[in-house]
């Protein structure tokens, strides 16, 4: 059974939401790291009529999250769900494809390692 990583990089106000959502659909487990970034929009605010010519960094969450990659379409669509306002920084979704999982404690392997 082949792996894939959800990557998700949202507003900081969004994870209890969204956590619960994941939890409630299987996922059983994640990471989740605060940073700092800005995607197109340089972190200009929707309400700021200038476009800023220098990057601002926002504060967001980082959310890791690995799953079996048939669900990986359905995961992505509770996460739209869970994130959409139709604002500015709603968020980012990536996926990548991963060869191995290994749990250290026990040795198991791919999906038995999650």
């Amino acid at each position: 059974m082949s792996l894939s990583k959800i990557e998700i990089v949202t507003g900081m106000s969004k994870f209890t939401g969204l956590k619960a959502a994941l939890s409630k659909a299987g996922v059983r487990g994640m990471t989740v790291m605060q940073v700092l970034g800005c995607g197109v929009e340089k972190g200009t605010k929707e309400y700021e009529v200038d476009e800023n010519y220098e990057m601002e960094l926002l504060p967001k969450q980082q959310i890791s999250i690995v799953v079996e990659t048939e669900r990986v379409d359905e995961i992505i669509e509770l996460i739209k769900q869970e994130l959409y306002t139709g604002h500015i920084g709603d968020g980012k979704i990536f996926v990548y494809e991963i060869s191995n999982v290994v749990r250290v404690r026990t040795g198991d392997e791919g999906v038995d390692a999650l």
